[in-house]
C-alpha cells in the first residue's frame, strides 16, 4: 500500500470513527431557548471527540496496515 492510498484509507477510517464517536456523552438542554432544537446537545465537546477519533483511527489504521502488509488481504489483481 502506497502513502497516497494510506492517507485516503486513514481519512475514510477517521470519518467513520468520528460518526460513531459523535453521539457519546450528548445530553439535550433541559430548557432550550426559543428557536433552538429540543434535541440540540448542551455541550457537544467536538474538540475532545476529534482527539478521541484521531487516537482510535490511528489504532484501526495500524491494524489495517499490518493486515495488508502481511499479505492477508490483497487489493491488486494478480
Amino acid at each position: 500500500m502506497g502513502w497516497i492510498a494510506g492517507v485516503f484509507i486513514y481519512l475514510i477510517v477517521w470519518w467513520m470513527v468520528f460518526f460513531c464517536v459523535l453521539p457519546w456523552g450528548n445530553r439535550p438542554v433541559e430548557n432550550p431557548e426559543i428557536g433552538h432544537a429540543n434535541s440540540a446537545p448542551e455541550n457537544p465537546r467536538l474538540s475532545l471527540k476529534a482527539l478521541v477519533t484521531t487516537a482510535i483511527s490511528a489504532v484501526v489504521f495500524t491494524i489495517i496496515w499490518f493486515i495488508v502488509d502481511a499479505g492477508w488481504v490483497n487489493f491488486r489483481v494478480v
